[in-house]
């Protein structure tokens, strides 16, 4: 959740740093003081009473986002220099972050550790492994090598292209399986493949689905 006063504090250090004193005419001033409004007041009713918001910030506002992903670029900026000076990947998306180490685990779980001191509204809640998911893949570290397919979360079923041919084949029998569990015609899945496929690698209409290594890497490269 975020701290609303803090957040207004970081938002205006945010606009100092990177050199404003307008945004389109409005000054920085101006823009706490809406920022003020959109954190601040949200009420609503429930039970014949009205509550209004102390902590955080309204859901699905963009504002409340972009103010998220600045308290965070805050947050995060001892982790990334910590991570850059040892030649280690750090990425994130709003509050999910991934991350490699090279050094024992023992001292990850302690620098994670510490971490979670540094702010009493982010608690980070991490899991170690040489295959982990992180949004809509899963990332495997083998033997140095990385490996990405999808990750299917119990919510959403978003696909992307998987690293190796064997993966993509696998969620190709995948979504024909859940299609024809729900009663589409098989002819009609194989013709939808076809026509899907044959955008990215040929206009021929008697292009065959996918079946060799050069075919799927052709497609990768679209």
């Amino acid at each position: 959740m975020l701290p609303q006063e803090e957040t207004l504090d970081i938002l205006m250090t945010f606009l100092h740093v990177h050199g404003y004193r307008k945004v389109k005419e409005i000054s920085i001033d101006t823009i706490k003081k809406l920022a003020s409004i959109i954190l601040k007041d949200n009420v609503f009713a429930y039970g014949k009473k009205i509550y209004k918001q102390t902590t955080g910030g309204a859901m699905g506002s963009s504002l409340t986002l972009t103010l998220a992903n600045i308290l965070m670029a805050k947050w995060q900026k001892n982790i990334v220099e910590e991570q850059t000076k040892t030649c280690e990947f750090y990425g994130r998306y709003i509050d999910d972050i991934f991350m490699t180490w090279n050094r024992s685990e023992e001292e990850l779980r302690k620098f994670l550790d510490d971490v979670n001191t540094w702010h009493p509204n982010i608690k980070l809640d991490y899991k170690i492994g040489r295959s982990l998911p992180f949004l809509d893949v899963q990332l495997t570290n083998n033997n140095g090598i990385l490996l990405t397919s999808v990750y299917h979360k119990p919510a959403a079923e978003p696909y992307i292209y998987s690293s190796t041919f064997e993966a993509f084949n696998y969620e190709r029998r995948y979504i024909k399986l859940m299609l024809l569990y729900n009663g589409y015609p098989s002819t009609f899945i194989e013709n939808e493949f076809h026509k899907y496929l044959s955008d990215y690698i040929s206009t021929s209409l008697f292009l065959p689905l996918i079946d060799d290594e050069k075919k799927f890497f052709q497609l990768r490269q679209k």
